[in-house]
């Protein structure tokens, strides 16, 4: 059996009402605070948390080549049917430290966070950002979405404030574009109260 991710509880036991929750939400809707910010033409795509493989078929349907990271094998085996493309490569790996990613020596022009860090610990969180950090090439662009609201039982979740991101990442030389309040798109968090952070940032020239 595949050992657990820490901030992946709950994952697996609950994936086929994940598929069934995910898959029936638009990206576009989802993501529609930052769809000026995506590469208007083909290019290197990274998913961390690629989870159903909603988001990674979305980017390699608009011509993107996609990196998808999961770590949940009941998500990801089942996602890499599902979304079968030859413009998505997955990738099992996982925060903090993106040891698999990382040994792959890429960058990319947009990296992707929807619904992740919110998993990591103050402790995990801050060895993630280099990481993260690292994968954004230059002019490249990161996106990232935090969590706030109650937490379902049964998983790991955590507060994170904007500000305990922006300025690491201002320090790694990633700037903040944007930071925006988002209402929650599902109704399953909608009727919890939960509600969403959505933080943009462009890597120096």
């Amino acid at each position: 059996m595949q050992p657990q991710v820490s901030g992946t509880e709950g994952y697996a036991a609950e994936a086929d009402q994940l598929f069934v929750r995910y898959e029936n939400i638009p990206p576009q809707q989802v993501h529609a605070a930052v769809l000026h910010l995506l590469p208007r033409t083909p290019a290197r795509v990274l998913d961390i948390g690629a989870g159903t493989g909603r988001d990674a078929a979305w980017l390699a349907g608009l011509g993107h080549r996609v990196v998808a990271v999961e770590p949940t094998e009941a998500l990801r085996i089942r996602a890499m049917r599902l979304h079968a493309s030859p413009a998505i490569t997955w990738i099992d790996d996982s925060l903090p430290d993106l040891a698999a990613l990382s040994a792959r020596g890429e960058q990319f022009d947009l990296v992707m966070l929807t619904a992740v860090l919110m998993h990591l610990d103050d402790a995990q969180r801050r060895r993630a950002l280099p990481n993260i950090a690292t994968q954004v090439a230059p002019r490249g662009t990161l996106i990232m979405t935090l969590r706030h609201g109650p937490i379902p039982p049964g998983r790991r979740m955590f507060e994170v404030d904007a500000a305990a991101v922006v300025a690491p990442m201002r320090q790694l030389g990633l700037d903040l574009e944007l930071n925006r309040q988002t209402a929650s798109v599902g109704a399953a968090n909608q009727a919890a109260g939960v509600s969403w952070t959505t933080l943009a940032f462009a890597r120096r020239p």
